[in-house]
């Protein structure tokens, strides 16, 4: 069963995210800051991480960086309250596989997650 990491600052957004991902077949747990995620990932890495953009502290790109910067390459769906073009070409360069805006369609959320399933499955080979 694919294992997928909610990242999201918000505790409702957590929540909700893990009930769907769950309800939908797949194993996730949730983490409150970029940071957090990090340290659990060297623990046991995820098929694909759900990452908001906006956090204190860490935020979604410096995570997806620090991730690439590792050689960590992690299917990566971004999500974002805030949807500017100049980021969202940031985040797609630095090897994000979706960039989302939120409130989130959860038909498109669980698509973009299989997808980067997918490619994460094709990259494993």
């Amino acid at each position: 069963m694919p294992y997928v990491a909610v990242v999201d600052d918000e505790e409702p957004v957590r929540k909700a995210l893990r009930r769907l991902l769950r309800a939908a077949g797949l194993q996730a747990d949730s983490y409150a800051s970029g940071q957090e995620f990090l340290d659990a990932a060297a623990q046991r890495q995820p098929d694909c991480v759900v990452l908001d953009l906006h956090m204190p502290g860490m935020s979604g790109l410096q995570a997806l960086r620090k991730l690439q910067a590792a050689g960590r390459a992690l299917p990566i769906v971004i999500i974002t309250a805030h949807d500017e073009p100049a980021t969202r070409e940031q985040c797609l360069a630095a090897g994000a596989t979706a960039f989302l805006r939120k409130p989130l369609d959860e038909r498109l959320l669980l698509n973009a997650i299989s997808a980067a399933l997918s490619l994460g499955a094709h990259a494993r080979r």
